[in-house]
Protein backbone atom coordinates (compact mmCIF):
# COMPACT_ATOMS: atom_id res chain seq x y z
CA UNK A 1 0.00 0.00 0.00
CA UNK A 2 1.68 3.19 -1.21
CA UNK A 3 -0.72 5.79 0.21
CA UNK A 4 1.15 8.54 2.06
CA UNK A 5 -1.07 9.99 4.79
CA UNK A 6 -1.19 13.64 5.81
CA UNK A 7 -2.61 13.02 9.30
CA UNK A 8 -0.36 12.25 12.24
CA UNK A 9 -2.54 9.38 13.44
CA UNK A 10 -2.44 7.43 10.17
CA UNK A 11 1.29 8.10 9.94
CA UNK A 12 1.74 6.51 13.37
CA UNK A 13 -0.46 3.55 12.45
CA UNK A 14 1.55 2.85 9.29
CA UNK A 15 5.06 3.55 10.53
CA UNK A 16 4.72 1.53 13.73
CA UNK A 17 2.98 -1.50 12.19
CA UNK A 18 -0.54 -1.11 13.59
CA UNK A 19 -2.38 -1.06 10.27
CA UNK A 20 -3.75 -4.14 8.50
CA UNK A 21 -6.53 -2.59 6.40
CA UNK A 22 -8.76 0.46 6.06
CA UNK A 23 -12.06 0.94 4.24
CA UNK A 24 -11.05 4.31 2.76
CA UNK A 25 -7.53 5.57 3.41
CA UNK A 26 -7.96 8.92 1.72
CA UNK A 27 -11.39 9.66 3.17
CA UNK A 28 -10.28 8.81 6.70
CA UNK A 29 -7.03 10.74 6.29
CA UNK A 30 -8.96 13.84 5.21
CA UNK A 31 -11.33 13.53 8.20
CA UNK A 32 -8.37 13.16 10.58
CA UNK A 33 -6.65 16.18 9.03
CA UNK A 34 -9.79 18.36 9.16
CA UNK A 35 -10.42 18.18 12.92
CA UNK A 36 -11.05 15.93 15.91
CA UNK A 37 -12.23 12.44 14.96
CA UNK A 38 -14.11 10.22 17.42
CA UNK A 39 -13.28 6.51 17.12
CA UNK A 40 -14.13 3.41 19.10
CA UNK A 41 -13.12 -0.15 19.82
CA UNK A 42 -15.56 -2.57 21.41
CA UNK A 43 -14.69 -4.98 24.22
CA UNK A 44 -16.96 -7.74 25.43
CA UNK A 45 -16.82 -8.28 29.17
CA UNK A 46 -15.91 -11.97 29.19
CA UNK A 47 -13.23 -11.78 31.94
CA UNK A 48 -12.31 -9.63 34.94
CA UNK A 49 -9.30 -8.20 33.16
CA UNK A 50 -8.00 -7.46 29.70
CA UNK A 51 -4.90 -9.38 28.64
CA UNK A 52 -1.85 -8.74 26.47
CA UNK A 53 -3.80 -9.81 23.39
CA UNK A 54 -5.88 -6.61 23.84
CA UNK A 55 -2.88 -4.35 24.33
CA UNK A 56 -2.18 -3.58 20.67
CA UNK A 57 -5.65 -2.11 20.19
CA UNK A 58 -5.45 -0.24 23.49
CA UNK A 59 -2.23 1.35 22.24
CA UNK A 60 -4.08 2.37 19.05
CA UNK A 61 -6.64 4.22 21.17
CA UNK A 62 -3.81 5.80 23.16
CA UNK A 63 -2.11 7.04 19.98
CA UNK A 64 -5.47 8.30 18.70
CA UNK A 65 -5.76 10.49 21.80
CA UNK A 66 -2.10 11.55 21.71
CA UNK A 67 -2.55 12.77 18.13
CA UNK A 68 -5.52 14.99 19.02
CA UNK A 69 -8.59 12.77 18.60
CA UNK A 70 -11.24 11.28 20.88
CA UNK A 71 -11.29 7.57 21.76
CA UNK A 72 -14.32 5.62 22.96
CA UNK A 73 -13.91 2.38 24.87
CA UNK A 74 -17.22 0.62 24.28
CA UNK A 75 -17.97 -2.00 26.89
CA UNK A 76 -20.19 -4.80 25.65
CA UNK A 77 -22.60 -4.98 28.56
CA UNK A 78 -25.29 -5.88 26.03
CA UNK A 79 -23.40 -7.92 23.44
CA UNK A 80 -21.65 -10.02 26.11
CA UNK A 81 -25.09 -11.48 26.83
CA UNK A 82 -24.96 -12.95 23.30
CA UNK A 83 -21.26 -13.71 22.72
CA UNK A 84 -19.11 -13.10 19.66
CA UNK A 85 -18.92 -16.28 17.53
CA UNK A 86 -15.95 -15.04 15.49
CA UNK A 87 -13.45 -17.84 14.84
CA UNK A 88 -14.68 -19.95 17.76
CA UNK A 89 -15.46 -23.64 17.56
CA UNK A 90 -18.19 -23.51 20.19
CA UNK A 91 -20.65 -21.15 21.83
CA UNK A 92 -19.36 -18.88 24.58
CA UNK A 93 -20.71 -19.58 28.07
CA UNK A 94 -23.39 -17.04 28.97
CA UNK A 95 -22.66 -14.74 31.92
CA UNK A 96 -25.09 -13.24 34.42
CA UNK A 97 -25.62 -9.44 34.50
CA UNK A 98 -23.76 -9.31 37.84
CA UNK A 99 -20.74 -11.15 36.37
CA UNK A 100 -20.72 -8.81 33.36
CA UNK A 101 -20.82 -5.70 35.58
CA UNK A 102 -17.99 -7.08 37.72
CA UNK A 103 -15.89 -7.80 34.64
CA UNK A 104 -16.49 -4.31 33.23
CA UNK A 105 -15.32 -2.73 36.50
CA UNK A 106 -12.08 -4.70 36.33
CA UNK A 107 -11.47 -3.81 32.68
CA UNK A 108 -12.13 -0.12 33.31
CA UNK A 109 -9.25 0.02 35.79
CA UNK A 110 -6.89 -1.14 33.03
CA UNK A 111 -8.14 1.40 30.47
CA UNK A 112 -7.60 4.21 32.97
CA UNK A 113 -3.84 3.49 32.85
CA UNK A 114 -3.67 4.24 29.12
CA UNK A 115 -6.35 6.84 28.39
CA UNK A 116 -7.37 10.18 29.92
CA UNK A 117 -11.13 10.18 30.52
CA UNK A 118 -13.18 13.32 30.98
CA UNK A 119 -15.61 15.77 29.41
CA UNK A 120 -13.20 17.64 27.10
CA UNK A 121 -13.32 17.39 23.28
CA UNK A 122 -10.38 14.98 23.20
CA UNK A 123 -11.03 13.17 26.49
CA UNK A 124 -11.80 9.48 26.24
CA UNK A 125 -15.35 8.23 26.80
CA UNK A 126 -16.31 4.99 28.55
CA UNK A 127 -19.65 3.74 27.20
CA UNK A 128 -21.70 0.57 27.59
CA UNK A 129 -23.82 -0.77 24.74
CA UNK A 130 -26.37 -2.10 27.22
CA UNK A 131 -27.51 1.55 27.28
CA UNK A 132 -29.22 1.09 23.91
CA UNK A 133 -29.37 -2.69 23.47
CA UNK A 134 -31.16 -3.63 26.71
CA UNK A 135 -34.23 -1.59 25.86
CA UNK A 136 -34.69 -2.64 22.23
CA UNK A 137 -38.18 -3.52 21.05
CA UNK A 138 -37.60 -6.74 19.12
CA UNK A 139 -40.26 -6.26 16.45
CA UNK A 140 -39.27 -2.66 15.79
CA UNK A 141 -35.62 -3.68 15.65
CA UNK A 142 -36.36 -6.41 13.09
CA UNK A 143 -38.40 -4.01 10.96
CA UNK A 144 -36.07 -1.00 11.13
CA UNK A 145 -32.64 -2.67 11.33
CA UNK A 146 -32.95 -6.35 10.40
CA UNK A 147 -34.23 -5.59 6.91
CA UNK A 148 -30.85 -4.09 5.98
CA UNK A 149 -29.00 -7.41 6.46
CA UNK A 150 -28.64 -10.16 3.86
CA UNK A 151 -28.38 -13.63 5.37
CA UNK A 152 -26.55 -14.78 2.23
CA UNK A 153 -23.90 -12.12 2.80
CA UNK A 154 -23.62 -12.84 6.52
CA UNK A 155 -23.03 -16.51 5.76
CA UNK A 156 -20.14 -15.55 3.50
CA UNK A 157 -18.15 -13.87 6.28
CA UNK A 158 -15.09 -15.92 7.18
CA UNK A 159 -15.88 -15.91 10.91
CA UNK A 160 -19.21 -17.64 10.23
CA UNK A 161 -18.17 -19.64 7.17
CA UNK A 162 -15.26 -21.32 8.96
CA UNK A 163 -17.60 -22.49 11.72
CA UNK A 164 -20.16 -23.89 9.29
CA UNK A 165 -17.50 -25.51 7.09
CA UNK A 166 -16.44 -27.54 10.13
CA UNK A 167 -20.09 -28.54 10.60
CA UNK A 168 -20.11 -26.94 14.05
CA UNK A 169 -23.32 -25.50 15.39
CA UNK A 170 -23.93 -21.75 15.17
CA UNK A 171 -26.90 -20.70 17.29
CA UNK A 172 -29.40 -18.07 16.21
CA UNK A 173 -28.35 -16.14 19.34
CA UNK A 174 -24.76 -15.92 18.08
CA UNK A 175 -25.86 -15.16 14.53
CA UNK A 176 -27.54 -12.02 15.90
CA UNK A 177 -24.23 -10.81 17.33
CA UNK A 178 -23.02 -9.24 14.09
CA UNK A 179 -26.29 -7.33 13.73
CA UNK A 180 -25.98 -5.97 17.26
CA UNK A 181 -22.36 -4.94 16.72
CA UNK A 182 -23.29 -3.15 13.51
CA UNK A 183 -26.06 -1.37 15.42
CA UNK A 184 -23.47 -0.19 17.96
CA UNK A 185 -21.67 1.79 15.26
CA UNK A 186 -24.94 3.35 14.09
CA UNK A 187 -25.85 4.39 17.66
CA UNK A 188 -22.37 5.76 18.41
CA UNK A 189 -22.53 7.84 15.25
CA UNK A 190 -25.98 9.16 16.15
CA UNK A 191 -25.21 9.88 19.79
CA UNK A 192 -21.54 10.92 19.76
CA UNK A 193 -20.56 11.64 16.16
CA UNK A 194 -18.28 8.60 16.09
CA UNK A 195 -17.00 8.05 12.53
CA UNK A 196 -14.34 5.34 12.95
CA UNK A 197 -14.46 1.80 14.27
CA UNK A 198 -11.17 0.01 14.90
CA UNK A 199 -10.46 -3.60 15.79
CA UNK A 200 -8.44 -6.68 14.97
CA UNK A 201 -8.52 -7.97 11.41
CA UNK A 202 -10.84 -10.79 12.52
CA UNK A 203 -13.48 -8.07 13.05
CA UNK A 204 -13.37 -6.84 9.44
CA UNK A 205 -16.74 -8.35 8.49
CA UNK A 206 -18.44 -6.95 11.59
CA UNK A 207 -16.95 -3.49 10.94
CA UNK A 208 -18.12 -3.52 7.31
CA UNK A 209 -21.63 -4.41 8.53
CA UNK A 210 -21.65 -1.36 10.82
CA UNK A 211 -20.45 0.94 8.06
CA UNK A 212 -23.10 -0.33 5.63
CA UNK A 213 -25.87 -0.05 8.22
CA UNK A 214 -24.92 3.51 9.18
CA UNK A 215 -24.88 4.60 5.54
CA UNK A 216 -28.21 2.90 4.78
CA UNK A 217 -30.09 4.20 7.82
CA UNK A 218 -28.78 7.77 8.22
CA UNK A 219 -26.57 8.21 5.14
CA UNK A 220 -23.47 9.19 7.14
CA UNK A 221 -19.94 8.48 5.97
CA UNK A 222 -18.03 6.35 8.46
CA UNK A 223 -14.81 4.35 8.31
CA UNK A 224 -13.19 1.14 9.48
CA UNK A 225 -9.57 0.38 10.33
CA UNK A 226 -8.11 -2.96 11.42
CA UNK A 227 -4.88 -4.07 13.05
CA UNK A 228 -3.02 -7.30 12.25
CA UNK A 229 -3.65 -10.39 14.37
CA UNK A 230 -0.25 -10.83 15.97
CA UNK A 231 1.67 -14.01 16.44
CA UNK A 232 5.19 -14.22 17.81
CA UNK A 233 8.06 -15.13 15.48
CA UNK A 234 7.84 -18.75 16.66
CA UNK A 235 4.15 -18.95 15.70
CA UNK A 236 2.52 -18.62 19.13
CA UNK A 237 -0.55 -16.44 19.64
CA UNK A 238 0.46 -13.11 21.12
CA UNK A 239 -0.38 -12.84 24.82
CA UNK A 240 0.02 -16.47 25.77
CA UNK A 241 2.79 -17.67 28.06
CA UNK A 242 3.68 -21.02 29.56
CA UNK A 243 1.58 -20.07 32.58
CA UNK A 244 -1.51 -19.04 30.60
CA UNK A 245 -2.95 -15.63 29.69
CA UNK A 246 -0.80 -12.57 30.41
CA UNK A 247 -3.33 -10.41 32.28
CA UNK A 248 -3.13 -6.63 32.49
CA UNK A 249 -4.52 -6.55 36.03
CA UNK A 250 -1.94 -6.58 38.80
CA UNK A 251 -4.35 -8.65 40.90
CA UNK A 252 -4.26 -11.46 38.33
CA UNK A 253 -0.62 -11.21 37.24
CA UNK A 254 2.10 -9.50 39.27
CA UNK A 255 4.04 -6.60 37.75
CA UNK A 256 7.18 -8.74 37.97
CA UNK A 257 5.60 -11.57 35.93
CA UNK A 258 4.33 -9.00 33.42
CA UNK A 259 7.81 -7.47 33.17
CA UNK A 260 9.36 -10.91 32.77
CA UNK A 261 6.98 -11.77 29.90
CA UNK A 262 8.37 -8.85 27.89
CA UNK A 263 11.97 -9.54 28.95
CA UNK A 264 11.53 -13.03 27.48
CA UNK A 265 10.61 -11.69 24.03
CA UNK A 266 12.46 -13.50 21.25
CA UNK A 267 15.26 -11.63 19.48
CA UNK A 268 13.29 -11.51 16.21
CA UNK A 269 10.26 -9.83 17.85
CA UNK A 270 12.06 -7.19 19.91
CA UNK A 271 12.12 -4.34 17.37
CA UNK A 272 8.52 -4.96 16.26
CA UNK A 273 7.23 -5.06 19.84
CA UNK A 274 9.11 -1.87 20.74
CA UNK A 275 7.22 -0.09 17.94
CA UNK A 276 3.84 -1.53 18.87
CA UNK A 277 3.92 -1.50 22.67
CA UNK A 278 6.10 1.48 23.60
CA UNK A 279 6.25 5.15 22.62
CA UNK A 280 9.95 5.20 21.79
CA UNK A 281 10.74 6.84 18.42
CA UNK A 282 10.53 4.45 15.47
CA UNK A 283 14.20 5.02 14.60
CA UNK A 284 15.25 4.01 18.13
CA UNK A 285 13.01 0.92 18.01
CA UNK A 286 14.65 -0.11 14.73
CA UNK A 287 18.13 0.48 16.16
CA UNK A 288 17.44 -1.55 19.30
CA UNK A 289 15.74 -4.33 17.33
CA UNK A 290 18.79 -4.67 15.06
CA UNK A 291 21.17 -5.42 17.96
CA UNK A 292 22.62 -8.91 18.06
CA UNK A 293 24.08 -11.36 20.53
CA UNK A 294 24.12 -10.29 24.15
CA UNK A 295 23.39 -6.67 23.15
CA UNK A 296 19.78 -7.52 22.26
CA UNK A 297 19.16 -8.33 25.94
CA UNK A 298 19.58 -4.63 26.77
CA UNK A 299 16.88 -3.86 24.21
CA UNK A 300 14.57 -6.41 25.82
CA UNK A 301 15.05 -4.78 29.22
CA UNK A 302 14.19 -1.40 27.66
CA UNK A 303 11.05 -3.02 26.17
CA UNK A 304 10.04 -4.61 29.48
CA UNK A 305 10.61 -1.39 31.42
CA UNK A 306 8.68 0.77 28.95
CA UNK A 307 5.65 -1.52 28.69
CA UNK A 308 5.52 -2.14 32.45
CA UNK A 309 5.83 1.59 33.18
CA UNK A 310 2.79 2.34 31.01
CA UNK A 311 0.65 -0.22 32.82
CA UNK A 312 1.97 -0.38 36.38
CA UNK A 313 4.09 2.77 36.74
CA UNK A 314 7.84 3.46 36.83
CA UNK A 315 8.34 2.20 40.40
CA UNK A 316 6.90 -1.23 39.54
CA UNK A 317 9.09 -1.43 36.45
CA UNK A 318 12.22 -0.52 38.41
CA UNK A 319 11.36 -3.05 41.16
CA UNK A 320 10.80 -5.78 38.57
CA UNK A 321 14.14 -5.08 36.89
CA UNK A 322 15.91 -5.10 40.27
CA UNK A 323 14.31 -8.43 41.17
CA UNK A 324 15.24 -9.93 37.82
CA UNK A 325 18.85 -8.81 38.25
CA UNK A 326 18.98 -10.30 41.75
CA UNK A 327 17.47 -13.60 40.58
CA UNK A 328 19.37 -14.06 37.33
CA UNK A 329 22.70 -12.33 37.84
CA UNK A 330 23.27 -13.01 41.54
CA UNK A 331 21.25 -16.17 42.19
CA UNK A 332 19.17 -14.49 44.89
CA UNK A 333 15.44 -14.60 45.52
CA UNK A 334 14.45 -10.97 44.92
CA UNK A 335 11.74 -9.08 46.76
CA UNK A 336 9.28 -8.90 43.87
CA UNK A 337 8.99 -12.54 42.80
CA UNK A 338 5.49 -14.12 42.71
CA UNK A 339 4.87 -15.54 46.17
CA UNK A 340 2.79 -18.45 47.41
CA UNK A 341 1.87 -18.35 51.08
CA UNK A 342 1.06 -21.56 52.96
CA UNK A 343 -0.33 -21.85 56.47
CA UNK A 344 1.25 -23.75 59.33
CA UNK A 345 -1.72 -26.14 59.26
CA UNK A 346 -1.12 -26.92 55.57
CA UNK A 347 2.47 -27.97 56.22
CA UNK A 348 1.96 -29.60 59.59
CA UNK A 349 2.25 -33.03 57.96
CA UNK A 350 4.10 -31.74 54.90
CA UNK A 351 2.92 -30.49 51.52
CA UNK A 352 4.14 -32.03 48.27
CA UNK A 353 6.59 -30.15 46.11
CA UNK A 354 4.41 -31.01 43.11
CA UNK A 355 1.44 -29.21 44.69
CA UNK A 356 3.60 -26.16 45.44
CA UNK A 357 4.85 -25.99 41.85
CA UNK A 358 1.25 -25.98 40.60
CA UNK A 359 0.13 -23.39 43.16
CA UNK A 360 3.04 -21.17 42.18
CA UNK A 361 1.81 -21.20 38.56
CA UNK A 362 4.97 -22.91 37.30
CA UNK A 363 2.93 -25.85 35.98
CA UNK A 364 -0.74 -26.20 35.08
CA UNK A 365 -1.23 -29.64 36.67
CA UNK A 366 0.40 -32.19 38.92
CA UNK A 367 1.18 -34.31 35.88
CA UNK A 368 2.96 -31.40 34.21
CA UNK A 369 4.86 -30.61 37.43
CA UNK A 370 6.06 -34.22 37.72
CA UNK A 371 7.19 -34.19 34.08
CA UNK A 372 9.06 -30.93 34.74
CA UNK A 373 10.92 -32.59 37.59
CA UNK A 374 11.58 -35.81 35.62
CA UNK A 375 12.99 -33.83 32.69
CA UNK A 376 15.33 -31.86 35.01
CA UNK A 377 13.48 -28.60 34.40
CA UNK A 378 12.72 -27.81 38.07
CA UNK A 379 14.97 -26.34 40.72
CA UNK A 380 14.65 -25.77 44.45
CA UNK A 381 16.73 -22.88 45.80
CA UNK A 382 18.71 -22.97 42.51
CA UNK A 383 19.60 -26.65 42.97
CA UNK A 384 18.25 -29.39 40.64
CA UNK A 385 14.99 -30.87 41.96
CA UNK A 386 14.92 -34.61 41.20
CA UNK A 387 12.45 -36.07 43.71
CA UNK A 388 8.81 -35.65 42.66
CA UNK A 389 7.74 -37.19 45.96
CA UNK A 390 9.49 -34.57 48.11
CA UNK A 391 7.39 -33.19 50.99
CA UNK A 392 7.97 -29.69 52.38
CA UNK A 393 7.31 -29.15 56.10
CA UNK A 394 7.38 -26.14 58.41
CA UNK A 395 11.07 -26.67 59.21
CA UNK A 396 11.92 -26.24 55.51
CA UNK A 397 10.06 -22.93 55.49
CA UNK A 398 11.81 -21.13 58.32
CA UNK A 399 12.88 -18.85 55.46
CA UNK A 400 11.25 -18.59 52.02
CA UNK A 401 12.18 -21.20 49.43
CA UNK A 402 12.64 -20.47 45.75
CA UNK A 403 11.10 -22.68 43.06
CA UNK A 404 12.16 -22.44 39.42
CA UNK A 405 10.84 -23.86 36.16
CA UNK A 406 13.55 -23.63 33.53
CA UNK A 407 15.84 -20.62 33.59
CA UNK A 408 13.26 -17.84 33.42
CA UNK A 409 10.29 -18.64 35.66
CA UNK A 410 10.57 -18.40 39.43
CA UNK A 411 8.40 -18.12 42.53
CA UNK A 412 8.78 -17.98 46.29
CA UNK A 413 7.02 -20.15 48.87
CA UNK A 414 6.77 -18.93 52.44
CA UNK A 415 4.79 -19.44 55.62
CA UNK A 416 1.99 -16.94 56.07
CA UNK A 417 2.23 -14.66 59.10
Amino acid sequence: MTYRPKSEFLNVMMSRGYLADCTDYQGLDEALSAGTVTAYIGYDATAKSLHVGHLLNIMMLRWLQKTGHRPITLMGGGTTKVGDPSFRSDERPLLSPAQIDDNIAGMNRVFARYLAYGEGPQDAMMLNNAEWLDGLNYLEFLRDIGRHFSVNRMLSFESVKSRLDREQSLSFLEFNYMILQAYDFLELNRRHGCVLQMGGSDQWGNIINGIDLTRRVIDHEVFGLTSPLLTTSDGRKMGKSAGGAVWLSGDMLSPYEFWQFWRNTTDADTGRFLKLYTELPVEECDRLGALEGSDINAAKIILANAVTTLLHGPEAAAAAEATAREVFEHGGVGDDLPTVEVTADEVAEGISIVQLIVRAGLAKSGKEAKRLITENGARLDDEPLTDAGLMIDAAALTSPIKLSAGKKRHALVKLSD
